[in-house]
C-alpha cells in the first residue's frame, strides 16, 4: 500500500469537513445530546432508587461506549458516501487507487471523527455526571478497541451495501448499529434475553465488553479470554467485510454496474 494515496483520500475529507462547517458540528451535536439526554435519565434514576448503586457508570457508560461504536461506524460510512453523494466514486477508482489503499483511507478518516466526538463526550460526562473512568480501569482500552475494531467492519459492510445497491439503499445503514443493540446487551446482561437471542449475543464482539463493564461495576473481575475472543471476532469480522467489499466491488466492475452508478439502484 502507498501511504500517500491514503493520506490523499483523509486529505480529502478533511478538506470537506474544513469547508462545510456543519460536517463537524453535527456529530458533536448528536453525542452531545445523548450524554445530556442519558446523563440526566440516569441522575433521576439514582434519586428513586435504593442507595448503594450508581447508574452513572452502569448506564451512563454504556451510552458511552455505544454512541463511540456508532460514530465509528458511520464514520466509515459518510466518508464513503460524500464520495457517491459527489459522483466522484467512479473517478477515485480510475486512478491507481487500490481497495486496501481506500478503505484506510476510510478508516483513518473514522479514527479522527471518532476521536472527536469521544473526548466530547468523555469531558460532557466527567464534568457534568461525576462519570469516573478510572473506575474501569485500564480495561478500558480493550473495551474501546473491541468496538472501534467492530465499528470499521460494520463500516465496511454499510459501503459494502451502498455500493451494491446504490446510493438509494443509505437508509439500511443508519439503522443497523440500533438493530443489534438488543442482542449486544448494551443495557442489560445477555442473561435477560431468551435462549435464541443469546445464542446471537455469543458472536457479536460488543456483547462481550458490556458484560465485561457491567461485571468491574457489581465489583467482579473481567474474564481476559471471553475479551480476547471477543476481539478476535472483531478481527474476523473485518477480514470478513473486507472480502465482502472487494468481492462486491469486483462484480459491479465485472458486470458494468459501477459505470451506471447513480442514484438509482444499481440491481
Amino acid at each position: 500500500m502507498d501511504v500517500n494515496r491514503i493520506a490523499a483520500i483523509v486529505l480529502r475529507q478533511y478538506y470537506l469537513m474544513r469547508g462545510n462547517l456543519s460536517r463537524v458540528l453535527s456529530p458533536v451535536v448528536w453525542v452531545t445530546i445523548d450524554i445530556l439526554l442519558w446523563g440526566f435519565i440516569t441522575k433521576y434514576l439514582n434519586t428513586v432508587t435504593s442507595a448503594g448503586f450508581n447508574f452513572v457508570p452502569a448506564l451512563l457508560g454504556a451510552v458511552l461506549l455505544w454512541d463511540f461504536f456508532s460514530r465509528v461506524m458511520h464514520g466509515v460510512t459518510m466518508a464513503f458516501l460524500e464520495d457517491v453523494w459527489s459522483r466522484n466514486f467512479l473517478n477515485i477508482f480510475a486512478s491507481p487507487l487500490s481497495i486496501s489503499e481506500y478503505l484506510s483511507g476510510l478508516v483513518l478518516t473514522a479514527i479522527a471523527t471518532s476521536s472527536v466526538g469521544l473526548i466530547v463526550m468523555l469531558v460532557l460526562a466527567t464534568t457534568i455526571f461525576g462519570l469516573a473512568f478510572f473506575a474501569y480501569g485500564l480495561m478500558l482500552v480493550p473495551f474501546l478497541f473491541v468496538l472501534f475494531l467492530f465499528g470499521i467492519a460494520l463500516g465496511i459492510v454499510g459501503c459494502t451495501v451502498v455500493l451494491r445497491l446504490g446510493p438509494a439503499s443509505e437508509w439500511f445503514v443508519w439503522p443497523i448499529p440500533a438493530l443489534i443493540s438488543p442482542f449486544a446487551g448494551v443495557f442489560y446482561p445477555i442473561s435477560t434475553l431468551p435462549q435464541w437471542m443469546q445464542y446471537l449475543s455469543y458472536v457479536l464482539p460488543p456483547s462481550y465488553v458490556f458484560e465485561g463493564m457491567r461485571t468491574i461495576v457489581w465489583g467482579g473481575a473481567v474474564s481476559g479470554p471471553r475479551l480476547l475472543g471477543g476481539g478476535c471476532l472483531a478481527v474476523f469480522y473485518i477480514l470478513l467485510a473486507y472480502w465482502f467489499f472487494l468481492h462486491t466491488y469486483q462484480h459491479a466492475v465485472r458486470t458494468g454496474l459501477i459505470a451506471r452508478y447513480s442514484a438509482e439502484s444499481m440491481s
